[in-house]
């Protein structure tokens, strides 16, 4: 487990801002299923899913750099949530996915020309003998006005997508998985979003600046 405890380039869990997150938000918590639920619902919660500026720096990908924000997509949560739980000594590593996600709204597919979208962050946490996922992107708030129940983490079950909306309408299809990883696969990532979106990627009208996408325009 101890290449799953240190901190790394993106899971920069010995930052002082990472740390001073996972402790308070860990709070009094007496079991490691407890703290990472702690964590799960503070990510969730306090930074508003938004998908529609993707900056790819390295520098900007760290998880201590959503710490400077209000808002992040699912792969800088992901990163937060995992080394969040690095900081109280939970072993963590980040999965990815494709997914059909009809939480993306009708700009951003058109924006990426596709009705997928490529590496779908999650967290996964070491907890009582086995590795649980948890995706924490979607905010209580966002999932409440788009009509679906937010995801809910016991620390005990995967808790990585909503299959349906209240209507019963497909919300979320899991299409392909990238594996685990005890870091960003950072090369991996530039790779797949070149594959999949040549058209943005290569097309300076949505780089604002180098290695930042920016989909309101």
């Amino acid at each position: 487990m101890e290449q799953y405890l240190k901190s790394t380039e993106f899971l920069d869990s010995d930052s002082e801002s990472v740390r001073a997150y996972a402790e308070r938000h860990a709070g009094d918590a007496a079991t490691d299923v407890e703290r990472a639920v702690n964590l799960y619902y503070a990510v969730r919660d306090d930074f508003q899913y938004d998908p529609y500026v993707l900056d790819l720096r390295r520098d900007s990908m760290k998880a201590s750099a959503l710490l400077e924000k209000t808002r992040g997509y699912c792969v800088e949560k992901a990163l937060l949530l995992a080394a969040s739980a690095r900081a109280v000594g939970i072993p963590s590593r980040l999965s990815f996915y494709i997914v059909r996600n009809h939480i993306a709204t009708e700009r951003l597919a058109k924006a990426l020309e596709k009705d997928y979208l490529v590496f779908h962050g999650a967290a996964e946490m070491y907890l009582d003998g086995k590795w649980v996922k948890a995706t924490p992107a979607f905010n209580k708030r966002l999932c409440d006005f788009l009509g679906v129940d937010p995801i809910e983490f016991d620390g005990k079950s995967d808790a990585i997508f909503q299959e349906y909306d209240r209507t019963g309408n497909v919300f979320m299809e899991y299409l392909h998985d990238y594996g685990a990883f005890d870091d960003m696969p950072y090369e991996m990532f530039l790779d797949e979003l070149d594959k999949h979106y040549p058209h943005l990627t290569n097309n300076s009208r949505f780089v604002t600046e180098e290695l930042v996408y920016d989909f309101r325009k």
